[in-house]
C-alpha cells in the first residue's frame, strides 16, 4: 500500500522528524502484536519493551497519523463524569481508583515526556474548563468541589479572575485545574515512537492489519507483505476501528474535530488573549477549545463538517467565534484547517475488552487522548504481561454494539446543529 500524506495541519509542517518506520516484510512471531501506531500503541508498546517483553506495533499509515497527530494538543486531566458520578458507576473501591488514575494521567504524560527527553513543546500551564451559562457554571463549580474534596490541585474562577486569563468577558465561572497543559501532537507521538524502538519494540508503518484469527496456541495476523504471530494482541485503533474484530467498529462513533491555526501573533496580541498560556474547553453542547502554543499561534478547536477538511475556509465559524472572544483577531491570517477522527463511546468513558483469552482492546478516549491514552499504555502492559488476575484502574467491559449504529452520521450532524442552537439561546 501507499503511505497516505499527513492532514495539512500546522503540526505536519512543523513537527520533529519521525523515526524510521517501515513496511513490515517479512513474517514475526512475538510475544504481543499491537494493531495501531496511535499514542495507546505506542505507549503501551513503550511499557512492554521496558519490561523486557516483545512487543510490535502495525501502523496501517504512521504513527500519529489519526487523531494522536491531530489533535487540540491538550494534556487534560479526568473523564467527561464527575467524580461522584464515576464512584456511583463504579462503586466505591474501583470508582476510586478510576478518579486517581484519571486525574493523574497528565502527571504520568508529562512525567514520560521528561524521562525520555522528548521534544515536543510540553509545558503544564493548566487547564481551564469554562462556562458562559448559569447552568454550566453551577455544573462546572460542583466538580470543582468534588476534585476540591479529594484534595486535587484546582480552584473555582469567576468571571473577573477569567476575564484576566483570558482576555475575553465570555466566562462567568471555571474551574483551572494545574495539572494540564499542552504540546505539540505530532512531535509527541513520534517521539513515543522514537522511545518504543530505543526500548526494544519494533513499529511498522504503512501495515495495516487485513485480518485476526486463532492459529493454534497463537493469533495470526494478515499484513499486505508478511504475517504476524503473536501470543496476544491488543487492538488501539480508537476512532479508526474496522471490523477485524466482530462487532467493535459498532462499540464507538468516529466523530471528526476540527482545528484552525492562526499565524503567529505579536506579542502583545497573544499577552492580550492568554497571558498565563493554560489551555481552555468551553463547557457547552457543543465544545470549543483553544490554546496558543510556543509561537504564538492561536488555535481553536471544534466540532465541524464530518469529513476531512484542508483549509480554515472549512472551519470559517472557529474563526468568527475568535473573532467575537478577541476583536483584535479581526484582520489576522489563519494559515491552517485540519481535522481527524475520534472516537466517542455511547457512556462516555473509555472502553477496555477482553473479549477471549490473549486479546486486549483499548478505545473510546471521548476527547481526552493525549493524557489518557498515554497512560493507559502502562495499565495495558501491565495486563498483557499479568493476564486476567492483575486489575487494572479502569473497568474492563464487554462488547456491546451501539443500537442504530448505522444512522450515526445523520445522528451526529443533527446533534451538533442542535448543540450549537441551544448553545446560542443559552439552554
Amino acid at each position: 500500500m501507499t503511505r497516505l500524506p499527513l492532514p495539512p495541519s500546522l503540526y505536519a509542517d512543523t513537527a520533529v522528524a519521525p523515526a524510521a518506520t517501515p513496511p513490515l516484510d517479512a513474517d514475526k512471531t512475538v510475544s504481543v502484536a499491537i494493531v495501531g501506531g496511535g499514542y495507546t500503541g505506542l505507549s503501551t508498546a513503550l511499557h512492554l519493551a521496558e519490561q523486557g517483553v516483545e512487543a510490535l506495533v502495525l501502523e496501517a499509515q504512521e504513527p500519529g497519523w489519526g487523531a494522536s497527530g491531530n489533535n487540540g494538543g491538550h494534556t487534560n486531566p479526568g473523564l467527561k463524569h464527575d467524580p461522584d458520578q464515576i464512584e456511583a458507576d463504579f462503586g466505591a473501591e474501583l470508582g476510586r481508583r478510576v478518579i486517581e488514575f484519571a486525574y493523574g494521567t497528565t502527571n504520568f504524560t508529562h512525567d514520560l515526556i521528561r524521562r525520555y527527553q522528548i521534544p515536543c513543546e510540553a509545558r503544564q500551564n493548566g487547564t481551564l474548563r469554562a462556562a458562559y451559562h448559569e447552568a454550566s457554571a453551577a455544573a462546572i463549580e460542583r466538580t470543582a468541589q468534588q476534585c476540591i474534596r479529594r484534595g486535587m490541585p484546582v480552584t473555582y474562577l469567576n468571571r473577573e479572575q477569567l476575564r484576566e486569563m483570558t482576555g475575553t468577558d465570555r466566562y462567568i465561572g471555571a474551574m483551572l485545574d494545574t495539572r494540564g497543559g499542552d504540546l505539540h501532537p505530532l512531535s509527541y507521538a513520534r517521539g513515543l515512537a522514537r522511545a518504543a524502538i530505543s526500548a526494544g519494540a519494533k513499529v511498522f508503518g504503512e501495515t495495516p492489519a487485513l485480518s485476526l484469527r486463532r492459529d493454534g496456541t497463537r493469533w495470526r495476523i494478515e499484513t499486505p507483505r508478511a504475517v504476524v504471530h503473536a501470543d496476544k494482541v491488543l487492538l488501539a485503533t480508537n476512532g479508526f476501528t474496522d471490523d477485524l474484530w466482530p462487532a467493535l467498529r459498532r462499540t464507538i462513533v468516529p466523530v471528526f474535530s476540527s482545528i484552525a491555526a492562526t499565524a503567529p501573533l505579536s506579542d502583545a496580541v497573544a499577552r492580550s488573549i492568554m497571558p498565563t498560556r493554560p489551555v481552555l474547553y468551553e463547557s457547552g453542547h457543543i465544545t470549543v477549545y483553544y490554546r496558543i502554543d510556543q509561537q504564538n499561534r492561536l488555535l481553536m478547536g471544534g466540532r465541524g463538517p464530518m469529513h476531512w477538511i484542508k483549509s480554515p475556509n472549512d472551519v470559517a465559524y472557529l474563526i468568527r467565534y475568535a473573532e467575537r472572544l478577541w476583536p483584535q483577531l479581526k484582520g489576522v491570517a489563519w494559515t491552517h484547517g485540519w481535522n481527524s477522527r475520534l472516537a466517542i463511546t455511547g457512556d462516555h468513558y473509555p472502553h477496555v475488552h477482553e473479549p477471549v483469552e490473549n486479546i486486549l482492546i483499548s478505545l473510546g478516549c471521548n476527547g481526552r487522548g493525549v493524557a489518557l491514552s498515554t497512560a493507559m499504555g502502562a495499565q495495558l502492559a501491565r495486563r498483557l504481561i499479568g493476564g486476567p488476575k492483575v486489575e487494572i484502574d479502569m473497568p474492563i467491559t464487554g462488547i456491546k454494539p451501539i443500537p442504530l449504529h448505522a444512522f450515526w452520521p445523520v445522528g451526529v450532524t443533527t446533534a451538533v446543529i442542535a448543540g450549537r442552537v441551544r448553545d446560542r439561546l443559552g439552554i
